[in-house]
């Protein structure tokens, strides 16, 4: 190999880089039969994906073909009779079967699928990926009377708390007001549910007393579904958070009159402390097997009693159950706090309030499997006021003055995830959003209102020992 010899300082010539790629010319009769194959393929597929169209289509060009108008006017009569009669005498089914899934497919067609790629391009849940842009697949549309139920399927590096983020800017992308995500039991999918009424907007009235008691699910109000919402009790605490005049009270006495038939038969111990005076629950009284309402001190020595009680039961069961249930003889004992930080945050008497936050630290930490179980209100959500609030498995967050009190209350991210507490207007006292431990999505509800006369009727008829 010959050597060369370079001059220093010499710049040594290189010749261009050849990047000119190779062109294949493709003749033009071969991409008419790829073009005719592309689209006879999408063809069939449309075709298939929307056969409750094209279906009734076909089905009636083939009888004006064969059997002419007339047949097909008949056959439209007869099915528009069979609809009717259907809608007349069932309604239920109709809506159910009937109605709705064609709302929901409409709804598909017309609203989602027209808009849906730009929606998840400008609220950020579409990817480019090797230059072609990769968006969501919408797997099919649920409706009913309140809303719609919108299974998607997400793409690689998605997580449902994407779409919690995303969900009110795609509520107003679809022209409505109020959007959620949810998880389902593929961890490919979630579920956004598109409000288009609000089944919460009327006030609740009353509802029944059961018959027996079911501490697994008391039925205390409606929940976004226009269906009844049951709390279940047995094995938990409750905490219930909101500002003056949210409707921390409409919680309170739901629950109390789920829990009347076992108050009066003595199933049900209800140990009442109402540091405001006895201003929100001496209604209620004669259902009380304890209320305090004025002394700091007294409450302080009740709820002493209360881990007493519990602790001799604990020992009484040990080895023999791991839940306790309730008898006559041993019945559930249910601590009810009215504003609990006038006990635990703004007592000046530094004794007592440390007396309180012991007996309570012990009563939430041991008392579920003995059947001791606390119910406890209050308005201020901070740390500092409740510092054991992670105790309480069950959470209710009512009406909030600022954004952050949600996740204080239900816990971290909970906002994101759909409990927008501080956008409840002021006139809708009563509504609250409810997570239970181990439930990632919060629920939306709506508690039953009790009036005066209600309460009056419910401690009259329902006191323990009393006949109804």
């Amino acid at each position: 190999m010959p050597l060369v010899n370079v001059i220093p300082g010499e710049k040594i010539p290189t010749a261009p880089l050849n990047t000119r790629l190779p062109v294949w010319r493709i003749p033009g009769w071969l991409l008419v039969f790829v073009w005719l194959g592309r689209g006879t393929f999408r063809s069939v597929v449309l075709t298939g994906r929307y056969w409750w169209i094209t279906g009734p289509l076909a089905v009636s060009g083939w009888l004006i073909q064969a059997h002419g108008w007339l047949a097909l006017l008949s056959v439209v009569s007869g099915l528009a009779a069979a609809i009717a009669a259907w809608w007349r005498f069932y309604p239920a089914s109709w809506m159910r079967f009937g109605w709705y899934p064609l709302v929901g497919r409409c709804r598909r067609l017309w609203i989602y699928r027209r808009g849906w790629t730009p929606a998840m391009t400008a609220c950020g849940l579409a990817s480019m990926h090797g230059g072609q842009r990769w968006v969501p697949r919408l797997l099919g549309v649920r409706s009913d009377q309140w809303g719609d139920r919108v299974t998607v399927r997400l793409l690689p590096g998605q997580h449902p708390d994407d779409w919690s983020k995303a969900a009110p800017r795609l509520a107003y992308s679809f022209r409505l007001r109020e959007a959620r995500a949810f998880t389902t039991d593929r961890p490919d999918r979630v579920v956004l549910y598109f409000a288009r009424r609000d089944p919460l907007a009327a006030v609740v009235d009353p509802l029944p007393v059961p018959a027996t008691l079911d501490l697994s699910g008391l039925e205390v109000g409606k929940q976004e579904a226009g269906t009844p919402y049951r709390l279940r009790l047995a094995g938990s605490h409750v905490l219930i958070a909101g500002a003056t005049n949210s409707g921390k009270g409409s919680v309170i006495w739901s629950l109390l009159r789920s829990l009347a038939a076992g108050i009066s038969s003595g199933l049900v111990e209800v140990w009442a402390f109402d540091p405001k005076g006895g201003m929100e629950l001496a209604a209620g009284a004669p259902l009380f097997a304890r209320f305090v309402y004025d002394d700091p001190e007294a409450m302080a020595g009740v709820l002493e009693e209360a881990v007493k009680r519990m602790r001799q039961r604990a020992a009484r069961l040990r080895g023999i159950t791991r839940q306790h249930t309730p008898t006559a003889d041993e019945p559930l004992i249910l601590v009810l706090v009215d504003e609990l930080a006038a006990l635990t945050a703004y007592l000046t008497d530094r004794k007592i309030r440390d007396r309180i936050r012991e007996s309570l630290s012990l009563l939430l930490s041991q008392g579920r499997a003995v059947g001791v179980h606390v119910i406890a209100a209050l308005q201020d959500p901070r740390k500092e006021v409740l510092p054991f609030r992670d105790l309480f498995p069950t959470r209710i967050a009512l009406r909030m003055t600022e954004p952050e009190q949600s996740d204080l209350v239900l816990g971290d991210g909970a906002r994101d995830r759909g409990a927008t507490c501080d956008l409840i207007p002021e006139t809708s006292p009563g509504i609250g959003f409810v997570v239970l431990e181990g439930v990632r999505e919060p629920v939306r509800v709506r508690f039953s209102y009790l009036d005066d006369d209600d309460l009056a009727d419910l401690a009259a008829i329902y006191a323990p020992g009393g006949e109804r």
